[in-house]
């Protein structure tokens, strides 16, 4: 048994395809089916099912697999460990980030950073805040920003900034001639939220206290931030947007944005990363940068702010 073999089975579950997992790995295919195959026999034990569709591991399989995935980060802590005390800002850096934060935070920061930081891969996955824990847990991502706040005895976190929501209402609607939102203004009829799991929706039905989104839910169940506003925009009903997303509006745009009535809901943004992760150096590098991008207002939670 070697590492070699040990990173070959995790990428054929990870892409479910012996050609697919061969190419990631930079070999051919038959390497890669012989070098697993010989575990299998030195195990005696068969670590995937080949005649699913797709490939998929035996339940023995799994707990191999788990227990490979842990092996092989602890292996790359040593390299981690050297490259830290180099003080080196190179190599791959792996980033969970909600669907609701990436696209407004990442083009203030990422572009400059790949530019001053060449050596260093910044690797980023879109996803909901229960596998963005879950991937930090599993070792598959070094670090993940979201919005909730974590207790986790395996995790750390550092606020980045508080963010408000604001409303984002069609000039078709009541609430346009309002200059700020109350809970009790929103109809749950006329709103496009995001689908059910995403904390940005979580936290705004908690702190509208609605109970249930019928109709545009109906008709449009996978949507996203921007589809949403694109639908507003045409005289369509309700959405809410978070803070930064305003900073990318046109003036017509904007004029179609209502603040929430005191206390405002907010949330808290916050990198989370793993208690036994080592290159603080490159996690301090991401985190001074993110902050030196955000409006100074936003750095501080204020008391006409709520949480959610």
């Amino acid at each position: 048994m070697n590492f070699q073999q040990l990173e070959y089975i995790l990428a054929v579950s990870t892409l479910r395809h012996f050609a697919k997992a061969a190419e990631y790995c930079h070999v051919t295919q038959p390497t890669l089916s012989m070098m697993i195959q010989k575990l299998e026999e030195e195990l005696d034990i068969k670590i995937f099912d080949r005649n699913a569709h797709p490939i998929r591991p035996t339940p023995a399989g799994e707990r191999i697999i788990e227990q490979a995935r842990k092996v092989l980060y602890q292996a790359s802590l040593i390299n981690d460990i050297a490259k830290e005390e180099k003080k080196s800002l190179s190599g791959i850096f792996r980033i969970s980030v909600l669907p609701t934060v990436a696209p407004y935070l990442l083009p203030r920061f990422f572009p400059q950073l790949l530019k001053q930081y060449p050596d260093l891969d910044i690797r980023i996955s879109e996803m909901k805040t229960n596998d963005c824990i879950e991937s930090l847990l599993s070792t598959k991502a070094d670090a993940a920003i979201i919005a909730n706040s974590i207790n986790h005895k395996e995790l750390k976190e550092e606020v980045l900034y508080y963010e408000e929501f604001f409303g984002y209402v069609s000039s078709q609607e009541t609430a346009f001639k309002n200059d700020i939102i109350r809970s009790s203004d929103i109809n749950g009829e006329r709103l496009w939220l995001l689908d059910e799991g995403h904390c940005f929706r979580d936290q705004l039905i908690r702190f509208c206290q609605m109970e249930s989104v019928k109709v545009h839910q109906q008709a449009y169940r996978l949507g996203s931030l921007e589809t949403f506003m694109r639908m507003v925009e045409s005289g369509n009903g309700v959405t809410f947007i978070p803070e930064l997303a305003i900073y990318q509006l046109n003036e017509t745009q904007k004029k179609l944005v209502r603040p929430f009535a005191i206390p405002r809901p907010t949330r808290q943004i916050s990198m989370i990363s793993r208690t036994d992760f080592v290159r603080s150096g490159i996690l301090s590098l991401l985190i001074d940068h993110i902050k030196s991008v955000i409006p100074q207002s936003m750095l501080q939670h204020k008391k006409t702010q709520i949480l959610l």
